[in-house]
């Protein structure tokens, strides 16, 4: 393959791998984890529009799964924006706030709609969820399907479509957007298996009942922000931790190898949605040409203080002086975190120590749902009543990989 472009040769060698037999009843794949390797799929969601690769199923399996079980255990419609197995966002449907309206150019939306979960969902983390899975608990209506035609997603799944709808999402992408079809009447096997390098797996599918677990006296917002994060660790890689406000997962850390910094990740990022509601970072001009993307970008960027040192040079070449100055003051960040109150934090596994309670209370933290049964269980119980956190422990641990 000597002379060929990158993209020639990675389609070249997708190519060769296609050529193997394909088990009865499979279907090819467009291609496997990389272009390079070759794969099929028995069974799972019908394929509506455009071809899937192996991270797509995976994707849009896992999501489903989630907003399933988050409309069941709430009775609210429910949605979540995937990247890489783990869901960036994930939300119940609720009121869309002014910072989402503005930044995703909505008015009008009901509260109970499963356009309004998408776009709390989208919302929390729109860097990672940038070309995102989307998954809905609901069937697609002609608003929703509107609304992600503008967007820059590449799959979507859903339990069904109103009239018109894939007519409509098939246009996206040049025809290539993927769009599948779950059937919300199908029960997963109890059982559950996995080929790992010659090695065969089997479990049972994790099927309990987070309903179950929480304490009957919880009020019935916290009720819902808990069960919402339980749901959404269930499908994250884990170790994962999940914060969540009014019925929407606004930091998610996932796949780290220690606690408290899936606390820290999550933290971070449900920092940068509170500070992206600041007058300062909300008012940030769209400039004539700048498309709604890059402004979003540099909003994120502002509201994190995380711009590189050429960033900043060309931040303050496109926002002047002022925002250039506001960039680097931390007093206005600080003063507008120690107005966020009100997260639930959910672990999926127990907390090791007291550091997870300390750095919760920095993001807002008022309730903090875990397993529990950690040797410093009492150490951790002991900081969260000094900082005044409901603290629930619910014996339920939920590691996903």
């Amino acid at each position: 393959m000597a002379g060929l472009t990158g993209r020639e040769r990675m389609t070249g060698i997708a190519r060769l791998g296609a050529h193997r037999h394909i088990d009865q009843g499979a279907q090819p794949m467009r291609y496997g984890m990389n272009p390079h390797q070759s794969a099929e799929v028995t069974g799972g969601p019908v394929v509506v529009g455009g071809a899937a690769s192996m991270i797509n199923y995976l994707d849009a399996l896992n999501a489903f799964a989630l907003v399933r079980e988050a409309d069941a255990a709430t009775g609210w419609p429910a949605a979540a924006s995937f990247k890489h197995v783990s869901p960036a966002g994930a939300a119940v449907s609720g009121t869309i706030d002014d910072t989402a309206a503005q930044t995703w150019g909505l008015s009008g939306v009901a509260d109970d709609s499963v356009l309004s979960a998408y776009v709390r969902a989208r919302d929390a983390d729109p860097k990672s969820s940038f070309g995102d899975v989307v998954a809905l608990s609901r069937p697609v209506d002609a608003a929703t399907a509107e609304f992600l035609r503008t967007m820059i997603c590449d799959a979507l799944i859903a339990p069904g479509f109103e009239p018109g709808v894939v007519d409509v999402l098939r246009r996206k992408r040049g025809g290539r957007f993927l769009i599948f079809q779950a059937d919300p009447s199908l029960e997963p096997p109890r059982r559950e298996r996995r080929d790992v390098l010659g090695a065969t797996l089997v479990q049972d599918r994790d099927a309990a009942d987070v309903t179950a677990v929480l304490p009957a006296d919880l009020d019935a917002h916290t009720r819902t922000d808990a069960l919402v994060g339980m749901v959404a660790a269930r499908y994250t890689q884990s170790n994962s931790v999940v914060l969540v406000k009014d019925g929407a997962a606004v930091g998610i850390g996932a796949g780290q190898q220690n606690r408290v910094d899936c606390v820290r990740l999550a933290g971070a990022k449900a920092r940068v949605w509170w500070l992206r509601r600041h007058p300062l970072v909300r008012e940030l001009p769209l400039l004539d040409g700048m498309r709604r993307q890059d402004r979003l970008n540099w909003q994120v960027r502002f509201a994190g203080h995380e711009m590189t040192r050429t960033q900043v040079d060309e931040f303050a070449r496109l926002f002047g002086d002022d925002a250039r100055a506001a960039y680097d003051d931390a007093s206005w960040r600080d003063a507008w975190m120690r107005e966020l109150t009100g997260v639930t934090l959910v672990s999926d596994g127990f907390l090791p120590f007291r550091d997870n309670v300390d750095h919760a209370a920095e993001f807002g933290v008022t309730t903090i749902v875990e397993p529990g049964g950690s040797t410093r269980a009492d150490e951790v119980q002991a900081a969260a009543r000094e900082l005044g956190i409901a603290h629930v422990q619910t014996g339920l641990r939920l590691f996903h990989h």
